[in-house]
């Protein structure tokens, strides 16, 4: 789950802001995070992450990480810990950065900082789960970050109150992050990624009007949402994973591919 914040009416930081990426330390710094995802996502009180998850992700092996600009936090990423059998791995199920912190690099910058962490403790891949209708953190995903998308989520959180989920089902893909890959390396690196190509790449188009069709015609939106989905699940039960993304004028294409981790 990510996202940017909505905080109408807020002021851009004075130009030559310093903002600090470091680990949140204590009760009054997790509340600050409380309070920045309130205002990225909205919703119903019992749809906000508690204080206490925020204390418990730091002490058991997860992150709590916050980008402070002075001091007032402009953007943080929880993270819990998980196991695949018996890999270790972090599930990174929030970053937010708010509305006047955007387009300076934030979160990118938390997700570097995760990296960076998580290596540090002997930790590969992080995972976290978007909205494939959201392209452009599909793109900062897969095409920045370097992680790739096998498996989609049908309605992962359940119907929300939040405003940025328009009372669609909360479908949700998850992104792979394999920290120590050379896809990783390379895109990370400054190379960008390669393109798929051949007769074996195949696309996912998502409308670019999906945003207001989301606002003024939630039936339509369920149904290319309905759609978007089950060509996913066509593709990722043939072993395709989504590994790019390209943005055009009318919206843009997931580009999939044949993937296999042998």
């Amino acid at each position: 789950m990510t996202g940017q914040g909505t905080g109408a009416g807020m002021h851009s930081p004075e130009p030559g802001t310093e903002v600090a990426v470091r680990h949140c330390r204590g009760l009054a710094e997790f509340e600050m995070c409380v309070a920045v995802q309130r205002r990225v996502w909205g919703g119903a009180d019992i749809e906000v992450v508690p204080l206490a998850l925020y204390v418990v992700a730091a002490e058991t092996g997860g992150q709590v990480l916050g980008a402070f600009a002075g001091v007032k936090m402009a953007g943080f990423t929880l993270a819990v810990a998980g196991v695949h059998g018996t890999k270790a791995f972090l599930h990174s199920h929030m970053t937010a950065v708010l509305e006047e912190f955007r387009d300076l690099g934030i979160g990118r910058r938390l997700k570097l900082f995760q990296r960076q962490d998580a290596l540090e403790r002997g930790i590969d891949s992080v995972e976290w789960t978007f909205d494939p209708l959201e392209l452009k953190n599909a793109y900062f995903n897969l095409a920045r970050l370097g992680a790739i998308a096998r498996r989609l989520l049908p309605d992962c959180y359940g119907i929300t109150t939040s405003p940025l989920h328009a009372g669609l089902p909360t479908d949700r893909l998850m992104a792979e992050w394999r920290l120590r890959s050379a896809r990783v390396e390379r895109i990370l690196g400054g190379a960008g990624p390669d393109s798929p190509r051949g007769s074996e790449v195949e696309r996912i188009h998502v409308p670019g009007e999906i945003g207001d069709t989301k606002q003024k015609d939630l039936a339509q939106a369920a149904r290319v949402q309905r759609e978007i989905r089950q060509q996913f699940e066509h593709w990722f039960a043939r072993g395709y994973a989504a590994t790019g993304v390209e943005i055009t004028a009318a919206g843009g294409d997931y580009l999939l591919e044949p993937w296999s981790d042998s």
